[in-house]
């Protein structure tokens, strides 16, 4: 089928949205997409803008630096030109009332935070987006400044949205949200379905505000679509068992999924793997990022359970370099795998994506 969005740095966009939507339906072309980068031959290298560059500060230069980072990159394979802009993990949060703290550069925390904010569920709720919030304005003008600036030349990836219970995670805090669910399921029955009324409009938002229809989109987690995805996730599941995920979260990543239609769960580490079984019955997911944690075994260790996720007839996400992408691609099934891999120049990655299309 041909495709009304466009990337004019993407030479090859045809070819590489073919498969993609083919990964989408769970069909395989001559190969599984594979998002491989390298240095751009000849071009002045430019280093990417810091995470949550934008939050603060000049947003036109952000989106200037953004797009020279785009111009420096070898855009191979399936992988889309594009930029990753984000507020912090607890972004939605600050949409809804919460108070964001963005350290200062140097002070090096490397992320950002909200400060709780529900003490009181009855005075809370109901959990509303008021247009008018300093965040979310700040966050579609940039998205506004972003668009006009790549002017079609590069598309834009959608929010690390840290939706459902992982939104009341960041406004009530762990501990206190951890004995809500026991002491005050009324109440998180109430604040879940505020927060997942909100998930579509807050989406179309951003979606709207980064004129994505024009180019198509990526989640957070590069895997593209030229009408719509996203990354889908809910790290409050490793503290919870699933009787609690079943109520509250799988309903909600659920509707996610099926509002989507083309997603990508964010599955962080092993606290998290009592929730596989529910997690890939969810009928419009199409894949799962296994992220094994800090201090636990690297990813190609984890090959028990990534048969085990593809036995079940969900995609997989996997980070590998030149040389791990064949041992990966030995050991999976072609037609439930994506790669995204680093080249170190532009021949290896050509060479790389050869040997792909022949070993399929």
């Amino acid at each position: 089928m041909s495709v009304a969005a466009a990337v004019s740095l993407k030479p090859d966009y045809e070819a590489a949205c073919q498969r993609w939507l083919a990964f989408w339906a769970g069909e395989l072309l001559d190969r599984p997409p594979c998002w491989i980068t390298a240095p751009k031959a000849g071009a002045p290298p430019a280093p990417h803008p810091r995470y949550l560059s934008g939050a603060v500060g000049d947003m036109q230069a952000v989106a200037d630096a953004a797009l020279a980072w785009i111009q420096s990159v070898y855009w191979a394979g399936d992988s889309i030109p594009s930029y990753v802009p984000s507020f912090g993990p607890d972004q939605m949060a600050a949409f809804l009332g919460a108070e964001l703290i963005v350290p200062d550069e140097s002070e090096n925390y490397g992320t950002d935070w909200v400060l709780p904010c529900i003490d009181d569920w009855q005075e809370a709720l109901p959990i509303v987006l008021d247009p008018q919030n300093a965040w979310w304005t700040r966050l579609l003008e940039f998205y506004r400044i972003l668009s006009a600036t790549f002017d079609g030349q590069a598309a834009l990836s959608h929010l690390d949205l840290h939706s459902n219970l992982d939104t009341l995670l960041a406004m009530r805090g762990g501990e206190r949200l951890c004995m809500d669910l026991v002491l005050e399921e009324d109440a998180i029955d109430r604040a879940m379905a505020d927060v997942r009324t909100l998930y579509e409009p807050i989406y179309t938002g951003v979606y709207e505000a980064g004129q994505m229809a024009g180019t198509g989109v990526t989640g957070w987690v590069p895997a593209y679509h030229p009408v719509r995805t996203n990354t889908i996730q809910c790290d409050f599941a490793a503290l919870i068992g699933p009787a609690h995920f079943k109520r509250w979260a799988l309903p909600a990543l659920a509707e996610e999924a099926e509002y989507l239609g083309a997603c990508i769960y964010h599955l962080d580490g092993p606290e998290c793997l009592v929730h596989v079984d529910d997690l890939c019955s969810i009928p419009h997911l199409r894949g799962i990022q296994w992220t094994t944690g800090s201090r636990n075994k690297p990813f190609g260790e984890w090959m028990d359970l990534l048969h085990r996720i593809q036995a079940k007839g969900k995609a997989l996400w996997v980070p590998c370099d030149t040389e791990s992408i064949k041992y990966f691609h030995r050991e999976l099934q072609h037609d439930q795998v994506f790669y995204v891999c680093h080249a170190r120049d532009e021949a290896s990655a050509d060479a790389t994506l050869e040997w792909l299309a022949a070993n399929t």
